[in-house]
């Protein structure tokens, strides 16, 4: 292993855009459900239910959060809704089940998003069997990364020490909390929304356009 990760005992991923490519436009269609769903609840055109949706986003961590907070949305009806998709985009990545499986340690994924639809997309990827636990939304209580309270609940329900831990995430904004409790981390840099914040070396240890190629890398290293 790279000296720089010999200490990693504990693999943590985000899902969407991390674990599969930004390229297959899954979460667009996530994305365009909440846009839809922002219209519906309040009557506005679709335009304005997007500005609204990326406020949300912006100001509070995952649009959901948002509507809670301002409208008492209940968490199960929107994220049924939004989750309601096609999985086809999605195809499996049998060199992923391959790398992960053989890194050391346990391997786990964090998400803004909830179980039920993290497992729909674990089983698409073949990865259904690859991951020890997952820690959604509801376990994170509606506090979504970057919130400093979701990474202290993530690791407590793992029992991880997140100095010997790593996290991948495909949001740069998503690594500066794991990074200030003493996790390294990855960004996976594929192009997907960074959420107007910018990569920093105070925050991002290693940095890769593909998931697949950076594991199939330190794990040549390790070799």
């Amino acid at each position: 292993m790279l000296p720089a990760l010999a200490h990693v005992r504990n693999w943590v991923f985000d899902l969407d855009n991390t674990l599969y490519p930004a390229t297959s436009d899954l979460f667009g269609q996530v994305d365009a459900r909440m846009t839809a769903f922002v219209g519906d609840l309040l009557g506005v055109e679709a335009d304005e239910a997007r500005r609204i949706q990326k406020q949300h986003f912006h100001e509070h961590g995952t649009t959901l959060s948002g509507l809670m907070r301002t409208h008492g949305v209940d968490p199960h009806a929107f994220l049924a809704y939004v989750h309601d998709i096609r999985m086809e985009v999605l195809a499996e990545d049998k060199r992923l089940v391959r790398l992960i499986a053989a890194l050391p340690g346990r391997k786990l994924v964090f998400t803004n998003g909830d179980e039920p639809y993290a497992r729909r997309v674990l089983d698409r990827l073949g990865l259904g069997g690859s991951f020890e636990r997952i820690h959604d939304i509801h376990a994170c209580a509606y506090q979504p990364k970057p919130h400093a309270a979701a990474y202290r609940s993530m690791t407590e329900a793992f029992a991880i020490d997140a100095a010997e831990s790593l996290f991948a995430d495909d949001m740069a904004r998503n690594l500066a909390p794991a990074k200030a409790i003493g996790m390294t981390t990855l960004w996976v840099d594929n192009g997907s929304e960074q959420a107007g914040a910018s990569a920093s070396n105070d925050f991002v240890d290693h940095r890769t356009a593909d998931l697949g190629d950076w594991l199939e890398h330190i794990l040549e290293e390790r070799a």
